[in-house]
């Protein structure tokens, strides 16, 4: 169904505020934000420290915004001021988006435990314990040594980011679980396995849940009974293990489902069936950010090839295409004519939505202090330098060098005027 620009302004301001409380805006995982955005860069509104880096994205309702850090905290911000409203303490990492519904924050961390939370407060309602929390691992893996050595992935950066629909919250796991559970009780509504670690986020959409998996499926699973509608197989790599897995979370549009994978292609998969309407390939380069889709076009970016892309929804032929200088893992917020987009170089960049022209940009200052010499003097990446040896912990070493740069994976909210993201230096930045 084709809805009219006038019926969809309406759409988007009556529910703009079930339009900023979970990841990528909404549970079909849109990317597209209400209201109007800066074109223009005026000022740093504020930025509030955390005790580790910020790689999740923030959410905002009722003037707070609620983020998770990488120093096992959750935070209440007033997004007015900066100033802490709460926070409270996990006992690991929480590198995802929270959600909040009905007065209730929920959140994931790395201790294996889903949290809820009381929105006012911060205190705990109830937590569910996983089977356990872990990165996607595999021997040899981006031919790292030893081949026969296991090695954790540095760049499985984030959780799953949970959706609540309906009275119930879904998340994955890294324990190969997407979960669905009581949005009051936190009891177990049912528990879906796949074949590795599920940190992509489920999108839900007419009553089906899709979510890919490191084992290289997409699925779409039911969420009444848990059960599989379809499965959708993506490329394979049995030797390094590097082009394989889905880490972008997936986007449903008008009966199509939008996602990435690190097999270095951008899907489009028929909601229904499952079955592939097309694919852009981007040149052995991983597609991690999860796209946003909105009037017919699809945007994403890219990693090892720092490319961002617009492509038509419909067809996956190109539209734009244009060199950024560093990686991108963040997603692109979409608002009404400008483009919100992280780069791992430390830098927020805003475009115009037509034109993808720069029209501004924003550079943290551990960015700027460039340690180690990570970036050249164009901000690109200072890859032969940093990465330096594949042997046993250089290549871990190499890829904490590189994140410590201010990189940012956070994925942009902007709401009432103001872009809100996190950042690896620890902060949560407010610019407008």
């Amino acid at each position: 169904m084709k809805i009219s620009p006038f019926l969809f302004l309406f759409l988007s301001l009556t529910s703009a505020a079930e339009a900023q409380s979970m990841f990528r805006g909404n549970a079909a995982h849109t990317g597209v934000y209400p209201g109007v955005a800066p074109r223009e860069f005026h000022r740093l509104k504020w930025k509030f420290p955390t005790g580790a880096r910020v790689v999740g994205s923030p959410v905002i309702q009722d003037k707070a915004i609620y983020f998770g850090s990488d120093d096992g905290n959750v935070y209440a911000v007033d997004a007015e001021s900066g100033q802490q409203i709460w926070k409270t303490t996990t006992r690991g990492p929480v590198p995802c988006t929270p959600a909040i519904d009905h007065g209730t924050v929920y959140v994931a961390s790395y201790d294996g435990k889903f949290y809820a939370l009381d929105a006012q407060s911060g205190a705990v309602k109830w937590k569910f314990a996983t089977e356990g929390e872990r990165r996607f691992e595999a021997k040899g893996l981006h031919g790292w040594q030893p081949k026969n050595q296991t090695f954790a992935d540095a760049f499985d950066v984030f959780l799953s980011s949970p959706a609540v629909v309906d009275g119930a919250v879904y998340f994955g796991s890294g324990d190969g679980n997407l979960y669905s559970l009581d949005a009051n009780s936190g009891e177990l509504r049912w528990k879906f396995r796949t074949g590795d670690v599920v940190h992509a986020s489920p999108a839900i959409v007419n009553g089906v849940a899709f979510v890919g998996s490191w084992d290289s499926y997409f699925y779409a699973v039911d969420v009444g009974n848990g059960k599989e509608k379809w499965r959708f197989h993506a490329g394979e790599d049995p030797l390094v293990h590097n082009q394989v897995g889905f880490q972008s979370s997936p986007a449903v549009v008008d009966g199509v489902v939008y996602t990435g994978c690190r097999d270095a292609q951008l899907y489009a998969l028929d909601a229904t069936t499952g079955k592939a309407k097309w694919k852009f390939d981007n040149a052995l380069s991983w597609v991690i950010t999860s796209p946003a889709v909105v009037d017919g076009k699809v945007y994403f970016a890219t990693s090892d090839s720092s490319l961002y892309h617009v492509v038509e929804a419909a067809t996956g032929k190109p539209i734009l295409k244009q060199e950024d200088k560093a990686f991108m893992f963040s997603s692109p917020a979409l608002t009404n004519d400008v483009v919100f987009i992280g780069v791992l170089n430390g830098t927020l960049e805003a475009r115009d939505r037509n034109s993808g022209e720069l029209l501004w940009e924003f550079q943290t200052e551990t960015s700027k202090q460039n340690a180690n010499w990570i970036l050249t003097a164009e901000r690109r990446f200072n890859v032969p330098l940093f990465f330096f040896d594949n042997w046993r912990e250089a290549p871990v070493v190499s890829a904490d060098r590189q994140f410590a740069i201010g990189a940012i994976f956070s994925s942009p909210l902007v709401a009432n005027g103001v872009v809100y993201f996190g950042s690896t230096d620890g902060f949560l930045y407010a610019l407008e």
